[in-house]
């Protein structure tokens, strides 16, 4: 099959340690082809389903990246870092309530439902004054940022085991997960970062048909282009 022939969607799981464009560059060099997107970022410290948009896909990118995701984390209490998880540097650190009870803790989960305004965290690519945030944060500096409006359709806390928090959460696009942890905590009242972070799901999509980074490193070019899923099958599935 000609490259420029290829079209279509291939779930990847990402893993740790690795960022989404070590992802991509990696799929141009399996499948032969520059023309490759991803749907949403992925910290290198987070795993799990990676979006990409191969050929002809690229169309649909902004569609698939507007859908909501399904993360499912652990938050450690007593601990702020500068990034909001465990890749950054420690900013303060608090004793944590040994009563601390699940009511206290459902009860501040419940403050981040529906719909709210959070504050997106410095180390992050939104530009301020066309410069990547998180390049201002290498410089020691901090500029305001605008609220924005997200929203969680859902949570659960799958297990609590002070200092770990452990959840499964349903959000919309532009939610960080790091910042949902770092406000978990200051309502708690010791402060918080996330510690680990799964994205399970996007709008449809679902990690039973991906591939692990090492088949696509490793794999054959066919049957890489075996597990993607074709236009027809992506609309079928999203109901479109």
């Amino acid at each position: 099959m000609d490259p420029k022939d290829i079209t279509g969607v291939l779930l990847v799981d990402k893993g740790q340690d690795m960022t989404s464009h070590d992802v991509v560059a990696v799929a141009r060099r399996a499948l032969d082809t520059r023309k490759i997107g991803h749907c949403g970022t992925l910290d290198p410290m987070a795993t799990g389903l990676l979006i990409l948009v191969v050929g002809k896909a690229t169309k649909i990118q902004d569609l698939l990246m507007a859908e909501d995701k399904e993360y499912v984390g652990s938050l450690t209490l007593g601990k702020t870092t500068n990034t909001q998880d465990a890749e950054g540097e420690a900013e303060e650190e608090k004793e944590v309530p040994t009563d601390l009870s699940e009511e206290q803790i459902t009860t501040v989960f419940d403050k981040f439902k529906g719909d709210f305004y959070q504050t997106p965290p410095m180390v992050s690519a939104i530009k301020k004054d066309g410069v990547r945030l998180y390049k201002l944060a290498r410089q020691g500096k901090e500029v305001e940022r605008e609220p924005r409006f997200v929203h969680v359709s859902g949570y659960r806390i799958d297990g609590i085991e002070i200092p770990r928090i452990d959840f499964t959460v349903r959000c919309s696009k532009g939610f960080y997960v790091r910042t949902y942890a770092h406000d978990i905590g200051q309502e708690l009242g010791c402060g918080a970062h996330l510690s680990a972070l799964r994205r399970t799901k996007s709008g449809k999509f679902d990690l039973e048909r991906s591939v692990t980074f090492d088949e696509l490193k490793h794999g054959e070019r066919d049957a890489i282009v075996s597990k993607m899923l074709t236009l027809p099958e992506v609309s079928k599935l999203r109901g479109a």
